[in-house]
């Protein structure tokens, strides 16, 4: 049963980085976007996400859930030691929420509807930032349990060159999601050609600051190259995304939506798949050359059982459910156009 919950656990992180990575993305296209442009991206972006946006959630809490429940020491270890990076990702996701209620929803349109704007904007950035931060921490050896000290404990635990460059990487891949998404939403020929400009941008952004990503992972000591590069399936892995990148292209460019959105949720599988492999079952590496692991740190084995009985007995209830609010959506968008 250790083996259900974890598999729970790695689809739950791969869902909230593509379906919630795609929500925050509308925010991030949204800022990178002209003042003049913003208006209709704003509308599209919300026809888009709107009725589903809270549900992308729901993956996160299943995440934090699990490890919870069924791993608490590395649940105690990631909240103590990256409660700075957490709380802020956390702050960013309430702030977004709460600015996207109000600028739509509110019964008065003056002049707060630009302080919501700005809020939903800048949380939907910092917000994957601090992600892509966090998930960059739990590799890079710079979590010191043994730290004597406030700085050595709570802030070079996170805050260096590597997990600042991978949470640009996660920004951009947001980005491309939302704009990749969003070209299967929009019967605009003109809206389609523009979020496929969006897309490409973010897609070469995305390169650049994976580059970064290694340079800084050999200034920071992070063996990234190794775990990516050492084995065959981490070549194949990056190999088979790098080789479906010019088929995203010719989709964006021609508008294809099924096909973006298909190499789209390829590419990052891939890549999730080829940087966490090779320490599989270490989900957190400590500095000094310790670990945390999924197998070694599990949590009691009846709370280990019956977590995962409740996650697969409660698949037969959410999976059906969030089913039909997507068909719901998509089927209600011809009659409102």
């Amino acid at each position: 049963m250790l083996y259900v919950v974890i598999v729970y656990l790695w689809a739950a992180i791969l869902l909230y980085l593509l379906l919630g990575g795609a929500d925050f993305g509308a925010g991030i296209i949204e800022f990178f976007t002209s003042r003049n442009n913003r208006g209709r991206t704003r509308r599209t972006m919300y026809q888009a996400i709107g009725p589903v946006w809270e549900a992308n959630h729901m993956w996160l809490i299943i995440t934090i859930v699990i490890l919870f429940v069924g791993f608490p020491k590395i649940y105690a270890t990631l909240s103590v030691y990256l409660h700075i990076p957490l709380t802020a990702m956390l702050l960013g996701i309430i702030a977004r929420g709460t600015a996207f209620v109000f600028r739509n929803y509110d019964a008065v349109k003056d002049d707060m509807q630009k302080v919501y704007n700005r809020i939903f904007i800048y949380s939907s950035v910092i917000t994957p930032f601090f992600l892509g931060i966090i998930a960059a921490s739990t590799v890079s050896r710079n979590v010191d349990v043994m730290a004597q000290d406030f700085l050595s404990a709570y802030i070079f635990s996170w805050l260096n060159w590597f997990s600042v460059t991978v949470g640009l990487f996660t920004v951009c891949i947001c980005g491309f999601l939302a704009a990749g998404y969003i070209i299967g939403e929009t019967d605009s020929v003109e809206d389609r050609q523009f979020f496929a400009r969006k897309a490409k941008w973010m897609i070469v952004s995305a390169v650049l600051c994976g580059i970064l990503v290694f340079l800084a992972s050999f200034k920071e000591n992070v063996p990234l190259a190794e775990w990516i590069f050492g084995k065959a399936p981490g070549i194949f892995a990056i190999a088979a995304a790098s080789l479906s990148l010019p088929f995203l292209w010719y989709g964006l460019t021609h508008g294809k939506a099924i096909i973006v959105r298909l190499l789209g949720g390829f590419e990052i599988c891939m890549i999730l798949f080829a940087v966490t492999y090779r320490h599989f079952p270490n989900i957190v590496l400590l500095k000094g050359g310790g670990h945390l692991s999924l197998i070694e740190h599990q949590g009691q084995e009846k709370a280990i059982v019956s977590l995962a009985w409740a996650l697969l007995i409660g698949s037969i209830f959410i999976l059906p459910a969030l089913g039909y609010l997507m068909y719901s959506f998509e089927k209600k968008k011809p009659r409102e156009a």
